[in-house]
C-alpha cells in the first residue's frame, strides 16, 4: 500500500477507512474487521464518532500485529482553554481504544479563538513528546487558523484532515498545506453521495468506463494522484473491498484535471469558520 512519511518522518497509509456514522457496537466492530481482512491498515475514528471502543476491539482481535495498522483519532472538546478537561478527553480516547500508542491524533475542529487552539496544541505536544501519539495534527482547519497556530507551535501539525471531494476540490489549501510541508487528508469524498448525481455523475462514469473502473475507485484514484490521503466510509463488504481497489486505478494527469474542473465550491459538511462543536 502507498504511503505518506509525514513532516516527522511517521509514515501513513495514503487509503484507510473513515468510521464517520458507523454505529457504534457490532456494526463498527464488524466493519472494521472486515476492512482489516480486506487489507485496510489504516483506520480513522474520533470521540465525537462514539465507536472507539469498537475500533480498538477489532484491532486487537484482528490477529494484525499492532505497528501494521495506523489509527487515527481526534478530540473535539476544548472547555474554553481548560487543560484538565481537554487532557482527561485525550485520556479517555486513549482508554477507549486500548491499543496502546495510537498513530495519530487530530484536534478535530478549530476554535474561532486562535489563542485557545494554541493551548490544546500545547497540551498535544506534551502528550506527543510522551511518546502517546507517533503524530499530531488537526482537522477541519482554514488557511487562517494554521496561519495562526504555526505562529506558536514548537511542532508543525502533519496532517489537516478536511472535507474535500469533486465538488469542493480544495486546491489552494491543498499547494498551502504542501508548502508548509503538511499532509492534507480527505473525508466525505463522495459529497454525501452528490458525486452520483447528474451532471458531476455523468462526467465521472464515463472517465470510470475507461478504466473498467466504478465512480467510486475513481474519486479514491483521483485523490491519490493529488497525494491526498482518502479515507472513504462505508459499512459493506462489497464496497470496502470496491473502494480498496480504487487505490489501483491509475488515472493520467488529463483525467486528474478534468476531475478537478468539477469543483463547484460545494460544502456538504459543517463550515469550520461557523461551527460550535468545540464549546
Amino acid at each position: 500500500m502507498k504511503t505518506y512519511t509525514l513532516n516527522n518522518g511517521v509514515k501513513m497509509p495514503a487509503f484507510g477507512l473513515g468510521t464517520f456514522r458507523v454505529e457504534a457496537g457490532e456494526s463498527t466492530y464488524e466493519t472494521v474487521l472486515n476492512a482489516l481482512k480486506i487489507g485496510y491498515r489504516h483506520i480513522d475514528t474520533a470521540m465525537m464518532y462514539q465507536n472507539e471502543e469498537d475500533v480498538g476491539r477489532a484491532i486487537r482481535e484482528s490477529g494484525i500485529p499492532r505497528e501494521e495498522i495506523f489509527v487515527t483519532t481526534k478530540v473535539v472538546k476544548q472547555y474554553n482553554g481548560n487543560e484538565e478537561k481537554i487532557k482527561a478527553d485525550i485520556d479517555g480516547s486513549l482508554n477507549r481504544l486500548n491499543i496502546g500508542y495510537v498513530d495519530l491524533l487530530l484536534m478535530h475542529w478549530p476554535n474561532q479563538k486562535y489563542e485557545i487552539n494554541s493551548v490544546v496544541w500545547k497540551i498535544f505536544e506534551t502528550y506527543y513528546q510522551a511518546g502517546k501519539f507517533r503524530a499530531i495534527g488537526v482537522s477541519n482547519f482554514q488557511k487562517h487558523h494554521l496561519i495562526e497556530l504555526l505562529k506558536t507551535a514548537k511542532i508543525k501539525p502533519t496532517v489537516n484532515q478536511i472535507e474535500c471531494h469533486p465538488l469542493l476540490t480544495q486546491n489552494a489549501m491543498l499547494e498551502f498545506l504542501k508548502e508548509h510541508n503538511i499532509q492534507m487528508t480527505s473525508y466525505g469524498p463522495f459529497g454525501k453521495g452528490r458525486v452520483f448525481e447528474s451532471p458531476t455523475f455523468d462526467i465521472l462514469k464515463e472517465i470510470a468506463d475507461k478504466y473498467k473502473a466504478t465512480v467510486a475507485q475513481v474519486i479514491v484514484a483521483w485523490g491519490l494522484k493529488r497525494d491526498i490521503v482518502m479515507i472513504p466510509k462505508s459499512v459493506h463488504v462489497e464496497r470496502l473491498k470496491e473502494n480498496f481497489d480504487g487505490q489501483f486505478v491509475d488515472l493520467s494527469s488529463e483525467d486528474v484535471e478534468r476531475i478537478t474542473k468539477l469543483n463547484r465550491a460545494q460544502r456538504v459538511y459543517s463550515d469550520p469558520d461557523n461551527n460550535n462543536f468545540t464549546e
